[in-house]
């Protein structure tokens, strides 16, 4: 009966996510469960070979923001090594490659405020 309560009392964890970020994680989702539906790999295989649970895949595929960055990454790795794309992201930032031309030293901290 205790536990029943104290359940009820308990809040979902909440996020700071920007609406966009949200539909990108929604899309990604969408992206590696079609991956792996056209593989034809269980999820309890993926889920095994990533090394998490399925319901973690399942918050995985449905681009839940509470799931950590590595569990997508190691999800993506499950399914025949697609994770070797997390390396383009970012990859030809312009602001980057305009200070290496220039010769700018970027900091390594962001300034106080």
């Amino acid at each position: 009966m205790i536990t029943n309560i104290i359940w009820w009392y308990m809040k979902k964890a909440e996020y700071n996510c920007a609406i966009s970020t949200e539909k990108i994680l929604k899309e990604l989702g969408l992206q590696i469960k079609n991956a792996r539906l056209r593989r034809l790999i269980s999820a309890q295989l993926v889920a095994d070979r990533a090394g998490i649970s399925r319901s973690t895949l399942w918050k995985v595929e449905a681009g839940n923001p509470a799931v950590a960055m590595g569990n997508y990454a190691a999800v993506l790795h499950a399914i025949n090594g697609l994770d070797k794309d997390l390396l383009l992201v970012a990859k030809d930032e312009e602001l980057k490659n305009y200070q290496m031309d220039k010769g700018i030293i970027c900091k390594k901290r962001a300034p106080r405020r």
